[in-house]
């Protein structure tokens, strides 16, 4: 993507940052934690390297269609997985987003991405809403009875981290 320095690095910092919490709700107890955490980790991962601003490193061309086909994979995984649970359709939206994003910048990868308008806006309606839905929802859960709950199995950081990547979504399709 085409950011500014200091929005771009705050938004890699951003994303990396839910990457890597992801990674760490992967170690979870709970098998449906652990699933999607690893989809999400490849999300803020991917998200942190697509925003690195251009003026700092200007990713080879090759570097699209790679993108493109690893969030491609992950888009079929998550329809695969939406059988199941229809939290992965979200994971779906996002991956498409994704790999749309990254058509759009081989497609002009000098002045920046410029995808289909309708798609863009699409994309941006139901980012801004899911962002807004999810926003209202980070409220915080107590806790069913005594003990500590692990790092990774906080309920309401598993929200933060996709209400960040939510967010992560909006900005950077603002810039397209």
């Amino acid at each position: 993507m085409h950011l500014p320095a200091s929005p771009g690095w705050l938004l890699v910092a951003l994303c990396a940052a839910t990457g890597a919490y992801c990674m760490l709700r992967m170690r979870s107890h709970v098998e449906e934690q652990r699933r999607a955490a690893g989809g999400e980790a490849l999300m803020g991962f991917g998200m942190a390297a697509m925003a690195v601003p251009a003026a700092v490193f200007t990713p080879p061309s090759w570097t699209w269609p790679v993108y493109a086909a690893v969030f491609g994979a992950a888009a079929l995984r998550a329809l695969w997985a939406a059988r199941a649970s229809a939290h992965h359709l979200h994971h779906l939206v996002g991956t498409a987003a994704m790999v749309y994003m990254a058509v759009a910048m081989a497609a002009s990868p000098s002045h920046g991405a410029s995808g289909v308008p309708f798609v863009t806006g699409m994309l941006l309606l139901y980012f801004t809403g899911y962002v807004l839905l999810t926003g209202v929802r980070l409220v915080p859960v107590t806790a069913g009875g005594p003990g500590a709950v692990r790092l990774g199995d906080r309920p309401e950081l598993a929200r933060a981290c996709r209400l960040a990547m939510g967010i992560a979504m909006v900005a950077m399709l603002l810039t397209m």
